[in-house]
């Protein structure tokens, strides 16, 4: 038996699936609700009442994308290997390759209409969150987590779209890997071989297991996470 839901969920799959066929062949600024809307054969409101606006729409798009990309490949799992800089790495490399193989769909998030970020972006940042807090964890920061989660995101993202502003035979490719060499420069205290137990080092580890101590009210963590941060804000040279 077909039931209503079973409707809306097969239109909806088919607007997505012609939303991506339209972005795979005529390129970003071909999706349009109006262009979407015929290619699926229905009507616009149609893609409003089902996705509210063309953001949801493109956010509906990327999720469709990102899956169908991540679920031919190996992807490293956090804590794979054993080694937080090496799960890094595979994770910034795993990024850049999926800018570069979907390009139209990297300058479809970049030109949302609200400003928001997307859920992809955000699905995203919280994966590379669980890496960072890793380093920190491990006394590997020389920064607190968010710096170092805000340099490494910015320095993706800005990687991958001067790559795809370069012709495609004319991409320097070990610019990936330079860029991510120069940010581990900055925020790691040391090489992962040898924990660094300068003070600063040791303040990030310690913000990060703060709400894991025992015996402390949530007023005594706050006030001594308000210390740490203000101590990791006037780091020792």
């Amino acid at each position: 038996m077909v039931t209503t839901q079973d409707t809306r969920d097969d239109v909806r799959a088919g607007i997505v699936a012609a939303a991506t066929q339209l972005l795979r062949e005529k390129g970003a600024n071909a999706v349009t609700t109006r262009a979407v809307a015929q290619a699926a054969g229905v009507q616009a409101p149609t893609i409003y009442r089902l996705f509210g606006d063309k953001d949801g729409l493109i956010d509906a798009v990327a999720e469709h994308v990102m899956t169908t990309y991540v679920s031919g490949k190996s992807v490293t799992a956090d804590g794979a290997t054993g080694d937080p800089v090496a799960d890094l790495r595979a994770g910034w490399r795993a990024h850049v390759e999926f800018g570069l193989t979907n390009p139209e769909l990297y300058a479809l998030i970049a030109t949302r209409g609200s400003g928001a970020p997307s859920p992809a972006t955000i699905a995203g940042l919280d994966v590379l969150r669980r890496r960072v807090r890793r380093l920190a964890a491990a006394g590997l920061l020389r920064v607190d987590e968010e710096r170092a989660l805000m340099m490494i995101h910015s320095a993706g993202n800005g990687t991958i779209l001067t790559l795809l502003g370069m012709p495609a035979d004319q991409r320097d490719l070990d610019l990936s890997e330079a860029m991510l060499d120069a940010v581990l420069t900055s925020i790691l205290a040391t090489t992962p071989v040898t924990p660094d137990t300068t003070a600063n080092a040791v303040a990030v580890t310690f913000a990060t297991v703060l709400p894991d101590l025992p015996g402390l009210t949530d007023a005594e963590r706050a006030l001594m996470a308000e210390w740490l941060h203000r101590s990791l804000n006037h780091p020792t040279p």
